[in-house]
């Protein structure tokens, strides 16, 4: 039996009033792809990421994760049945260390919660998941740095850190390098493709070199609608989508 696409969504609507920002969107994720969302300023994208994580509710349409409907559920419902999501501005507890920022996403990934009950030091499980997965992202030797005093591009990489840690095999990622100079945004295009191995991947991301790095296939929202879906090649060389972006190079 071939099991459901990771992420459907169909036939999705999002009206603020009389004004439609998400007009009758239709997109299938497999599992295992990393898609990346495209599109002018202004055309919906991170719309449809909230949409998608429960942050704001479709007007009309059907979100499903792995074949099951997601529609009006709760965020923390939706990442409990593995997606997650990151944002354009970083989502850290600035006042925790790095270490306890991952230990933190970890400790809800293995059903602990917040346990008052317990020594989280004594949790040898969710303390190899954490040395795992500091190690993975690079943060080892500022692990008992306050996550405030990190440079930008490190304050990312930590906040990709709590989206993996939470176990989610679905991963939303909001403009991941956004902000980062050239060197640092291909270190984290690097970081992400290798953490991210074998997860679903769906991101907004407006550096071309970035979406060429990471994504296997590329949607084109303009204006609320897909306008084009498919690989990098055929949807540069897509009519619809070189007059969208009239004429520029994508």
């Amino acid at each position: 039996m071939t099991p459901p696409p990771a992420l459907t969504l169909q036939a999705l609507h999002k009206r603020f009033g009389s004004t439609e920002v998400v007009c009758g969107l239709d997109l299938c994720v497999q599992a295992g792809e990393r898609v990346a969302l495209i599109g002018p300023n202004g055309a919906g994208k991170s719309t449809v990421f909230n949409l998608i994580s429960g942050h704001a509710r479709p007007s009309a349409g059907t979100v499903e994760l792995h074949g099951r409907s997601i529609h009006g559920m709760k965020p923390f419902a939706i990442a409990r049945l593995g997606l997650a999501r990151s944002f354009q501005i970083s989502k850290v507890f600035p006042q925790l260390s790095v270490y306890e920022n991952l230990r933190c996403s970890v400790l809800w990934s293995l059903g602990y919660g917040y346990s008052f009950v317990r020594l989280v030091g004594s949790l040898r499980d969710a303390t190899a998941r954490t040395d795992t997965l500091i190690e993975g992202l690079g943060l080892a030797a500022q692990a008992q740095t306050l996550a405030a005093h990190l440079p930008y591009a490190q304050q990312r990489a930590l906040e990709l850190g709590i989206t993996l840690g939470s176990g989610a095999d679905v991963l939303l990622l909001d403009e991941p390098t956004a902000g980062m100079n050239r060197s640092e945004a291909a270190h984290f295009t690097a970081l992400i493709r290798r953490l991210t191995e074998g997860k679903t991947l769906l991101l907004v991301e407006h550096d071309m070199a970035v979406v060429a790095d990471l994504a296997d296939k590329i949607a084109v929202l303009v204006q609320g609608r897909i306008i084009a879906f498919g690989t990098p090649q055929a949807v540069r060389a897509d009519p619809a989508v070189q007059a969208a972006y009239l004429g520029a190079v994508v």
